[in-house]
């Protein structure tokens, strides 16, 4: 009697990492099935792909709350306002460009480079949740400039989303120059370079108005 169906031989947990570090390093369309499943082992069949995973997108929205849960935790400090807002800004840039340049996984941030490697009109649903984390953290970084504007640590006339985008601009820019592997000491002095914008703004800020930034 043939048998009807060949069973799991593969650890789940082990199998969604090493299927998130190929979503990471090839994008959502340019990862073929034949490349997960030689990345997964264990000899797994389309059939047991299926059961395990339920499709390929299935599989990469669980890789992507995975990355979100773990790598991408490194600009959650935008959201602590225990932390002065200028230092929450270049705590998450610091924290951000060591993961992305890390060897031990493939290089820059999955959430940006999910759109590097958009997917085909028919599969654009895919990227709604990275999409939703940049906006996430763009949102912080905005939070922190307003938080800044409000305490008086930089000038009330400054537009809080025009500086916002500064910084997130350059955290983006973070993904294209692991990958083309700057070194981190250039990027991490870099950031040393961009966090003087911030400065440059709050020295206009009247000594009435200035307070610990």
């Amino acid at each position: 009697m043939a048998q009807m169906g060949r069973p799991r031989t593969f650890d789940r947990e082990q199998a969604v990492e090493q299927a998130m570090h190929l979503f990471w390093q090839h994008g959502y369309d340019a990862t073929s099935l034949a490349q997960l499943k030689d990345g997964l082992g264990g000899g797994i069949s389309a059939p047991s792909f299926y059961a395990a995973f339920g499709s390929k997108q299935a599989l990469f929205d669980e890789c992507v709350q995975r990355y979100l849960a773990t790598y991408a935790q490194v600009t959650e400090c935008l959201w602590d306002e225990t932390l002065p807002p200028r230092q929450a800004i270049e705590t998450a840039l610091r924290q951000s460009a060591r993961m992305q340049c890390d060897n031990a996984h493939p290089k820059g941030c999955m959430v940006t480079l999910g759109v590097m490697s958009a997917p085909s009109p028919e599969n654009a649903r895919v990227a709604d949740a990275l999409t939703q984390s940049r906006a996430r953290t763009r949102a912080g970084i905005v939070a922190c400039v307003e938080r800044a504007i409000s305490g008086g640590s930089l000038p009330d006339t400054l537009d809080a989303a025009s500086m916002a985008t500064v910084f997130d601009s350059f955290l983006q820019g973070l993904s294209i120059q692991a990958r083309d592997n700057v070194p981190h000491a250039v990027i991490d002095a870099a950031i040393g370079q961009i966090m003087q914008t911030w400065d440059i703004a709050a020295a206009t800020v009247p000594p009435h108005r200035n307070v610990a930034s």
